[in-house]
């Protein structure tokens, strides 16, 4: 009888504290900024063989596109407009990044280490 409660009060709690806990699969979250037509901060270093998520929130009036050849990704995010970037996991190395629509200002480079 004993052992039937305790199994009703461990279920509930093992249930509780799992949807908690963060997975290693989980992406890295990084927040980037768009403002005066420059990304804030103009240099990510993430881990390696990780998955990535950036969340970038643009600052400016005008829409922008944010490009980059070699993480092979093109998202536009609109003026005031927020919008998350999913990448797979990389090889360490630099990866430059830009907005298309002011690209004189707009740069920046994600480090994989």
């Amino acid at each position: 009888m004993r052992l039937k409660n305790l199994v009703a009060f461990a279920v509930p709690t093992v249930l509780i504290i799992l949807p908690v806990a963060a997975s290693a699969d989980d992406p890295v979250a990084i927040d980037l900024t768009l403002k005066d037509h420059k990304f804030v901060p103009p240099e990510i270093k993430v881990p390696a063989g990780k998955a990535i998520a950036i969340t970038l929130k643009n600052e400016d009036g005008a829409p922008e596109e944010f490009d980059s050849a070699s993480l092979k990704t093109e998202k536009i995010v609109a003026a005031h407009g927020t919008i998350v970037i999913k990448l797979k996991p990389l090889k360490p190395g630099r990866y430059p990044f830009m907005g298309e629509y002011h690209d004189k200002t707009a740069q920046g480079v994600l480090i994989v280490e």
